[in-house]
């Protein structure tokens, strides 16, 4: 027996035992007669003896053929198995999903949305990493993100599920000892926190005709939470979003006139694997509830 001996010619040869011919074989397989007939002769060849004897009525098996066939049998039913295995494990909606998205989606928004879903999907187990990068879903370390931004590969599916509107908010304490500003020109006499988008900050409140310089703002940080935290804590007026600054009842919305453009918040998942059942399934109840939270 030759040692390189191709095993996925087992098929072609328990198709032609179990049929009698060459054509009722590649009937059954959706192969060609040639095909069949080629299969076979380099399975003989491979073996070092005859499997089948040619006659007018179809194909004779010899004795080597019926030896063969209790291991070839074997062989397909492990192969079956394998490919159920395999169709299974993505069939099913009992198993591991890993979700990526900003600190504070992750760290406060996404928690209670979370706890739903244990009800309505328990037989998942959620992996959530706080991440700002957008990377981590192309190189496959999460299976599902949520973002602000949209990601523009052609290997990601995105949708949009909402939109996250922004607002300036103090604490009360803050709005006690400092007073309420009423118009934006008033920023300039107030103290003016800004996360790692300082530079943003800056521009967008310079083009509404207030020009403040980073050396002029009380507080910066580039760690989402620790400026949430800094404007709980009455550090100063802050640039949160709308449903963020709703977990906390001591803050107070100020310059209700000021505009600024919402951010759409995007669902996203890798092509090749939005068919899992189990991801499908985390993927459209975060496109249910995500937009409710907010």
């Amino acid at each position: 027996m030759n040692s390189n001996f191709d095993w996925s010619l087992a098929r072609s040869f328990l198709a032609a035992l179990d049929h009698g011919s060459l054509m009722g074989a590649a009937r059954a397989l959706g192969a060609t007669q040639p095909t069949l007939g080629r299969h076979i002769a380099e399975l003989e060849a491979q073996l070092g003896t005859v499997l089948f004897e040619r006659t007018g009525r179809g194909l004779l098996p010899t004795e080597a053929a019926l030896r063969l066939a209790e291991p070839a049998r074997a062989m397909e039913a492990g192969a079956n198995a394998l490919a159920r295995s395999a169709a299974g494990a993505e069939s099913q909606s009992t198993g591991t999903v890993r979700i990526t998205a900003s600190q504070p989606i992750a760290c406060i928004l996404l928690p209670p949305v979370l706890a739903q879903m244990r009800l309505a999907l328990p037989q998942v187990q959620v992996e959530l990493v706080a991440s700002n990068q957008v990377s981590n879903l192309l190189r496959r370390e999460a299976d599902i993100a949520l973002r602000m931004v949209q990601p523009d590969q052609a290997s990601l599916v995105t949708r949009k599920i909402g939109k996250v509107t922004l607002g300036a908010y103090a604490h009360r304490d803050y709005l006690r000892r400092r007073g309420t500003p009423r118009q934006l020109q008033d920023l300039a006499a107030h103290e003016v926190i800004a996360d790692d988008r300082a530079g943003a900050v800056l521009a967008g409140i310079e083009q509404m005709g207030v020009a403040l310089t980073r050396q002029e703002l009380a507080f910066c940080t580039d760690d989402l939470i620790a400026y949430w935290e800094a404007v709980r804590a009455g550090l100063g007026i802050g640039f949160v979003a709308d449903w963020l600054a709703r977990t906390d009842n001591q803050l107070v919305a100020v310059l209700p006139t000021l505009k600024i453009p919402p951010l759409p918040i995007w669902l996203t998942v890798h092509r090749e694997i939005r068919t899992s059942v189990r991801i499908r399934a985390v993927y459209d109840f975060l496109a249910q509830a995500v937009p409710r939270a907010l």
